[in-house]
This record gives structure tokens, sequence and C-alpha cells, in this order.
């Protein structure tokens, strides 16, 4: 078998290193390609995510990490992993050039200095035996690390880019972690076959990483043989989701601009119901707006209420409104009810940094504008909020929200039978680019696995889609267009695996990773003593 784990490390620190120009011309070398390697990699793992989609490509970016770490210095692996994480995150999130390009490269840079930084973690694990599931737990860890920070930003992970992908359907078994780690484990197993040296014992050398390569995508990719979205006696009924476009003009005074939004979702309803009339379409059970689909408070604006008043009264079914809130500032889903005005309301609870928020906004206005493009700061949600219509118990989460487990999972937890994500994908497509709202939509399709619940996922210029509980897209909308999504869609009320572990799947493969982490870390400590006593 191969030099792996602290056998390899420890052959390669107590061989004399000769510290001629030719040495280090070769380490340079070495380095380079390791570099190249990263970048590579980095670009395959965005290419995974849409607009591109081309999911196995989800391992090839871990594994090329891996062959890029493999033997190298600390220093060599933040320089490693930094690049990896460049080459990743500027494509993956190109959507945000339509905010601006500081923002886009400031954000892609924060997080590829991060990754930079835990790649040193995974350069140690690379020392243990078992490293190919000791770098599958990183994965599992980085992400969770990432989404948990107090600026947090779940984009990019692994399970996320396995929508449509035959992987998807662990994550009914155990969440978006459990789905990382497998996805991750076969780019390990991978990155074994590719590092395994060819000459000598064959057998060993070469047949069992391949063979582990095989066990690992294999039980990867038996996400779609896996009995978890078995059909159940659940009622059924028809949703609405109303995407009614949005201005392109940038020069539009800000409330002519909200006032025009919020005239489209109207008119796009008052038309469904003039369609339900006459026998066209069915009459929906409920009528989903998207996020910011009222911009002006309706209780501050008599005739934005007056406009959404009426749309209710013409469908004369409940409506989902997207509104923001003054008294505090709030991004909200609000219960209209014909008659009624609205009844109830989710107040958004995961907000964007400095999109929402700005943090640290005393010590930012001393030297920059920035906290000028958020005067003040929105005021979060505290809990889970169940909407009760009919058979529906409807879980909202808006927007950004989508990316983390334990909202999606805390709705789904307090009732939920059907799930809405409400998205304003408007500010990120505005040049052309679809990234954000396809990447928001392949999230939105991971929960619906995870959750076995179907999902509207509806924005205000698209793509807005209705999601089958098993992951399929019902039926979609175009870009930059009016449109009306309706489907027959099943109230589940059953929990999934998922569901009932919650975090501990996550967890506990968290505390593996760090104990082997820790294990790894005294390993090459206790290494670099012998070796300076040796050569001392």
């Amino acid at each position: 078998m191969a030099l792996t784990g602290s056998d390899a490390d420890a052959t390669q620190q107590s061989v004399p290193q000769q510290p001629g120009p030719g040495g280090r011309a070769t380490r340079r070398a070495r380095l380079g390609w390791a570099v190249l390697s990263a970048a590579v990699g980095g670009v395959a793992l965005a290419a995974a995510f849409p607009p591109a989609g081309i999911w196995p490509l989800a391992a090839a970016g871990p594994a090329l990490l891996v062959v890029a770490l493999w033997r190298r210095s600390l220093r060599g692996s933040f320089l490693v992993g930094l690049v990896f994480g460049v080459a990743f995150f500027v494509p993956l999130l190109s959507w945000l050039l339509n905010v601006a390009w500081y923002a886009w490269a400031a954000l892609a840079v924060i997080e590829a200095l991060i990754f930079g930084l835990l790649a040193v973690g995974q350069r140690l694990l690379l020392r243990l035996r078992a490293w190919p599931l000791a770098v599958a737990g990183w994965w599992v860890a980085v992400e969770a690390l990432r989404g948990a920070s107090p600026y947090a930003f779940p984009w990019g992970s692994l399970a996320m880019s396995q929508a449509g992908a035959p992987t998807a359907g662990w994550a009914a078994v155990g969440g978006q972690s459990l789905l990382t780690f497998l996805v991750a484990l076969a780019g390990a197993a991978l990155a074994w076959l590719l590092i395994a040296p060819a000459p000598g014992r064959f057998v060993r050398r070469r047949v069992v990483p391949l063979l582990a390569t095989a066990v690992a995508a294999g039980l990867a990719t038996a996400g779609a043989l896996l009995p978890v979205d078995q059909p159940t006696a659940a009622p059924e009924v028809t949703i609405a989701a109303v995407q009614g476009d949005v201005p392109h003009a940038r020069t539009l005074a800000n409330q002519l601009r909200a006032t025009m939004v919020t005239a489209n979702h109207a008119a796009a309803t008052e038309g469904l119901a003039a369609q339900v009339r006459s026998g066209a379409r069915a009459a929906p059970a409920l009528v989903v707006w998207p996020e910011n689909s009222t911009d002006l408070d309706p209780s501050l604006y008599p005739s934005v209420y007056a406009t959404i008043d009426q749309a209710v009264s013409a469908i004369d079914r409940p409506v989902l409104v997207g509104s923001v809130l003054q008294n505090p500032l709030r991004n909200a889903g609000q219960l209209w009810l014909p008659g009624r005005g609205p009844v109830e309301v989710y107040v958004k609870r995961q907000l964007v940094p400095f999109g929402e928020f700005i943090p640290l906004r005393g010590l930012l206005d001393k030297f920059t504008s920035l906290p000028s493009l958020q005067p003040v700061n929105f005021t979060p949600g505290h809990k889970a909020v169940v909407f009760h219509v009919g058979k529906v118990r409807l879980g909202d989460v808006i927007c950004y929200e989508v990316g983390f487990d334990n909202l999606v999972s805390s709705e789904v937890d307090a009732g939920a039978n059907l799930l809405a994500v409400q998205s304003n994908d408007a500010d990120f497509e505005l040049d052309g680019q679809t990234g954000e709202s396809a990447q928001q939509l392949a999230m939105a399709r991971i929960r619906a696995v995870e959750s076995d619940r179907a999902v509207v996922y509806v924005s205000t210029t698209g793509e807005s889609a209705i999601i089958a509980p098993n992951g399929a897209v019902m039926t979609r909308s175009g870009l930059w267009r009016r449109a009306v999504l309706e489907a027959r869609v099943p109230l589940r009320s059953q929990l999934t695996l998922a569901d009932r572990a919650g975090s501990w799947p996550e967890t506990a493969i968290i505390a593996l990773t760090l104990a082997a982490l820790a294990w790894a870390a005294a390993g090459a400590v206790s290494t670099a003593r012998r070796s300076k006593t040796t050569t001392g």
C-alpha cells in the first residue's frame, strides 16, 4: 500500500533535505503543480453548481484539493487552500456583480481566506491512516462553521449541488450534512486512487484504492434507491405561485418601483381569478407571492393596502404576501384573507449581512460610506410560524434562509405539511446572470427531499417553481416575465429520518473530525520533536 498517514510524513521528514538551488527549484515546481491542481479543483467544484450544474464535479473538486495538499508544508497548504477558495467562490458568486463588483470581490476573497486557513486542518488530517473518512468529515465541519459564524454564509455546500442527482435521497436520511459527507468521501477516495504510487505491490497500491473509490461512489449514488419518498395517504390541494416581475429600469424612483411591483403581482392574481371563474384553471387553496412583492408597508400606504386587498378579494383565497414592514423594519410574509386583510405574519429570522443589516456599523461608519447602503438595520424574527389554511399547514422561509438547516427543519417540526420559499432575485439578475436564482432553486429542491414536503419556491423575477416532495420540479417559470404557476401537491405530515435526527448527524461527524484533527496535530508535533532531536 502507498505510504499514507503518519508513516508518509515521518518518512518525508526523516530524509535530509538538500538545501541547494536544485532542491529549491524542485520544491517550487511541486508547489506550482499543487497550486494548479487547486485552481482546477476550485473551478470544477463551482461547475457542479448551477447554472452549469454538472453534479459529479462535486466529488472531483475535493479530490483535487487532496491531491494539491498531499505532502505540502503548512504554509504551502494555506496557499493551496486560498487558491482553491478563490477559484471556487469567484465563479460561484459571480451574480453579485449585479450589486457591485467590490461586493463580489470582497465576499469571494473573505470566503477564500477562511477556506485557506481551514485547509491547513485538512493537511493535518492527511497524516491519518483513515484520512479519506477524516477529509469527508472536514467538509462537513467547514460547512457548519461557515453557516454558523456571526456573519453566516452557507452558500456552496456540497449537498446543494446535488439537486436532481442520484445522491440526493441521502438528504432524507441524515440531512444536508450526511449528503455532503458522502459526496466528499467519494472525492477523497478518488484522491487516494490518484496519489497511490504505481510501482510495486500493485494489488495493494492500486486495486484497494480503486475498490474504495467504487464503493464510495456507489454508496453516494445509492441515494436513488433509498425508499425515502414512499407514497402515503395524504390530502392533496392545488397551490398557486405568482411571479409578477419587476421593472428592469435601475433609475426608477424607489417608491414608484415598489408600487409597480405590487401592482404587477395584483394584476397577475386578478388574471388568475378571471381564469378560475371561466373554468380555465382550478381554484387554488392558497396563493403565494414572493419576497418584496410589496416594499411599502400596507398599513402605512392606503393605496398599497387597497391594491393587495382587491387582488385577494378577486381570487377569494388566502394569499401569502412578501412585505417590508415598518416600526420596526422587518422582512416578512403576511397571510391575507379575503375581506379581513393581513391576519398573521412570519418575520425573517436570518438576515443578510450588508444586505439587511450592517455588521459593526459604528466602526465602519468612521471610515467608509458602506453603512449608507442600509441606513436602518432590519429587525429579525425569532420563531417559526405555520400558517393554517384549511388542510394546509404552511411553513415559510424567506430567500437566504433556505440555506440554513435549522430554519427549514423548525417549520417542519412546528407542523408544516407544505413549505414556501419566498425570494427576490431581481437585484442579482439585472445584467443577465442567472446563478443566484438557479442556486437557490437547487437548495429548495434539496429541502423538499430532506423533509419529504412539497415546496413552493416563488421569486419576483424567477425562476419560480413548485417542487414535489422527491425534489422533482413539477412546474417552473422563465426569468424576467410575469407567470402564474399551479400544481396539485400532497400535504405530507410524516417525519423523515433526517427530521427525526435533527442536528445529531452533523454533530457526530464534527465531533469525530475534531477528535481526529487533535490526534493528527499531536502526531505532527511528536514527529517534529523527534526530527529535531535526530538532527540536533
